[in-house]
């Protein structure tokens, strides 16, 4: 006997979903595993303190390169010429990857954060001095701040955007899956129901 048209679309149903349940599981599982883990080190912080380690490093420029560097009357904020650059990056041992420049009539100065940590370094326009730091809080403050995509860029705000539909289409493909084998599993809703109540009952007998 054929099955009848209703079992029919409830298998296509079973199938499609568990396809697009295990995929979806697939992609968003590394993900989901680190920002649980930076979700339970940033909720309790006081416990991961870490003393930050500092880096110091000096060199001089070369005239040329100081004379290519934009007058502050033309430009207070901007690119760093090229060749200026590349001489940093080469000198110092960092990608400075076009970051914007503020110049004054003294010193040009860039903003260098990242990820689980800072940078920044100055050029004198008179002596040619750069002075350049950099503080590192650690591993843990990394992966925190990959999880509030803090100083990540945009490729990395874009891997959040879809590691959130990754999740999204694997909560509700589950949530539907669930009401497809409800009848066989009486306890499918009060647990669903328990996942609900219970965060809004803290919600609002302790949150202040």
């Amino acid at each position: 006997m054929k099955p009848s048209p209703s079992v029919r679309r409830r298998t296509y149903w079973l199938k499609t979903l568990h396809q697009w349940h295990w995929m979806s599981s697939a992609l968003s599982l590394i993900g989901l595993i680190l920002f649980a883990a930076t979700g339970l080190t940033l909720n309790n912080a006081a416990l991961f303190e870490s003393a930050p380690s500092v880096i110091t490093r000096h060199a001089t420029m070369p005239q040329n390169l100081l004379q290519e560097l934009p007058p502050p009357a033309s430009a207070k904020k901007g690119k760093l010429p090229a060749t200026a650059e590349t001489w940093l990056d080469q000198q110092l041992g960092i990608r400075i990857h076009g970051r914007p420049a503020e110049f004054s009539a003294d010193e040009v100065y860039v903003s260098l954060p990242e990820p689980g940590g800072d940078a920044w370094l100055s050029i004198d326009r008179a002596s040619g001095e750069v002075e350049y730091e950099h503080s590192s809080r650690g591993w843990i403050a990394y992966l925190n701040d990959l999880h509030k995509g803090r100083d990540t860029g945009v490729v990395w705000s874009w891997f959040i955007d879809i590691f959130a539909v990754a999740c999204l289409i694997f909560g509700l493909t589950g949530l539907l899956l669930l009401k497809l084998h409800s009848k066989n599993r009486i306890s499918t809703w009060p647990m669903v129901g328990l996942g609900l109540v219970f965060p809004a009952v803290l919600l609002i007998l302790f949150s202040h």
